[in-house]
């Protein structure tokens, strides 16, 4: 009983250092170790094999995530008997996917080896990848993002796509559990296999897989840090256009982004007159100029959280796809609903844009937007980044206050340009408004909760990444290769007696 519990205390404690893997701390090496916990543990008593893996997850997912505390009562002023137990509820759904990769690993053969250097790393990739859909997918928190970009690792990213490297992650914690778990020759074996797989991914980290194009560009990012409770606040309105029309009109660069939803209101509803100010401003110094502003559906029955060319008069737009459950769509409206009494959330009910929207022509570049919470989805993106010379991201994120989720956020945002290959410029609300280059490196990002406009110069990219040729597919397919032969294996065995 007593080694049970020491199993179970050690498991939640390694679950919960995970935070200090990912931004802002980006202590990428103690993800293997914290994941080879549960992994060691599991072969020792492998009846509780589900329940370390789940309690792993619970506080993995509970210290990454208690930010989602402050959206919902500090921002959204939501009642804390209610808000408490939903920002529990997450990481107790999200657990389940690496108790079941703990559990397969041990249930489909006893032998080590086939444990954590097969199974183990390939049913982890699979359950990754499954929550980063079901019920529309939470990918945040994914062991692989931990590596991006200081690790060897992250040169694996635009190969095989950040589940690639949760791929490498799972199995250099596999290896580390072996080195426990083996004898001399399985621990060479493991040895060697870990530093082919980690001195591959350096390689890989020095290799370029797209070409720049036309001439570096000019790139204007403004940071209004204009607080949530202000922002939809009609008292603060007149002081939210006027900031940013200061911006604007203050501002010399080719092209300008302005933040999700930096105009907090449709875009048929602004002041007469006010478009003509802010296209003045930027077209007296030939600038380039988008925003994010909602804006009703062509035939008028919903709305859109859009980011518009304002700059272009067909005001062209792109408009988000992949919406954030109960902050902007009521998911079981019939179930869920009577939450909404309780908060203050404006637009909970936009529409889907649509996939695979057409790249924004401004400044010369060809610009595929997505909106907060859409970087998370890097299969999504591949289609517009292909059309696309310079990616962009608008958020808000000031529903996260002062906590680690805009730098986490910041890490997906560099996992997707290098994913693909080309910069990605991020316009936020509050912060971390950057410029994120090509291979993933931070080039420029400006200070969080200040009003301030980020200049920098950017160059557009051309080509294919091999992760946007095949996507998460090599990654899903070695995967579920492994764990077939892992079952076959098991079975041959269990028939020989």
């Amino acid at each position: 009983m007593l080694r049970t519990f020491s199993y179970l205390a050690l498991t939640l404690i390694a679950g919960a250092l995970t935070v200090f893997a990912f931004a802002p701390f980006r202590l990428f090496w103690l993800m293997p170790l914290l994941l080879a916990v549960p992994a060691l543990l599991a072969q020792r008593a492998p009846r509780h094999a589900f329940l370390l893996g789940y309690l792993w997850g619970v506080a993995a997912y509970t210290s990454n995530f208690h930010w989602i505390y402050n959206s919902l009562h500090d921002i959204a002023g939501l009642p804390m008997w209610i808000a408490a137990p939903l920002v529990v509820l997450l990481p107790a759904y999200l657990a389940l996917y690496p108790g079941l990769a703990t559990w397969f690993a041990v249930r489909v053969d006893a032998r080590p080896w086939l444990r954590w250097a097969v199974a183990f790393p390939a049913v982890w990739t699979v359950t990754e990848w499954l929550r980063s859909w079901v019920l529309t997918g939470f990918p945040w928190g994914a062991v692989g993002y931990s590596q991006i970009t200081e690790s060897p690792l992250a040169g694996f990213a635009p190969v095989m796509g950040t589940l690639g490297v949760t791929y490498a992650v799972a199995l250099s914690a596999g290896l580390l559990a072996l080195l426990l778990l083996t004898r001399w020759r399985g621990q060479l074996l493991a040895v060697l296999l870990g530093l082919a797989m980690w001195s591959g991914g350096l390689w890989l980290k020095g290799q370029e897989w797209t070409t720049p194009v036309g001439k570096p560009l000019k790139v204007a990012l403004a940071q209004g840090n204009i607080p949530q409770s202000l922002k939809w606040d009609p008292a603060n309105f007149e002081s939210s256009l006027a900031r940013y029309y200061q911006m604007v009109a203050t501002t010399q660069a080719d092209l300008m982004i302005l933040p999700e939803t930096a105009l907090p209101v449709f875009l048929g509803d602004l002041p007469s007159g006010y478009l003509t100010m802010l296209n003045s401003a930027a077209a007296g110094k030939n600038m380039a100029l988008a925003t994010g502003i909602p804006r009703r559906t062509p035939d008028g029955r919903g709305y859109l959280n859009a980011v518009v060319a304002l700059s272009d008069p067909a005001q062209p737009y792109y408009a988000k796809d992949h919406l954030v459950p109960f902050g902007e769509f009521v998911p079981l409206p019939l179930v869920t609903g009577w939450i909404y009494q309780f908060m203050n959330m404006p637009l909970s009910g936009f529409s889907g844009g649509g996939i695979d929207q057409t790249p924004l022509s401004l400044a010369g570049q060809q610009v595929a937007f997505n909106v907060c919470y859409e970087d998370s989805f890097g299969d999504e993106l591949i289609g517009p980044a292909a059309r696309a010379t310079l990616l962009a991201n608008v958020s808000n994120l000031a529903w996260f206050g002062q906590s680690n989720a805009m730098s986490q956020h910041l890490q997906l945002s560099q996992a997707r340009a290098l994913e693909m290959g080309r910069y990605m410029v991020r316009a936020t609300n509050t912060g971390m408004t950057a410029i994120v280059r090509p291979n993933g490196e931070i080039g420029a990002v400006a200070a969080p909760d200040t009003q301030q406009v980020l200049v920098g110069t950017v160059t557009g990219r051309t080509g294919l990444t091999p992760y946007m040729r095949y996507g998460d597919l090599p990654a899903l397919l070695l995967s579920g290769a492994l764990m077939l032969m892992t079952l076959l294996a098991g079975w041959w065995r269990q028939r020989r007696g």
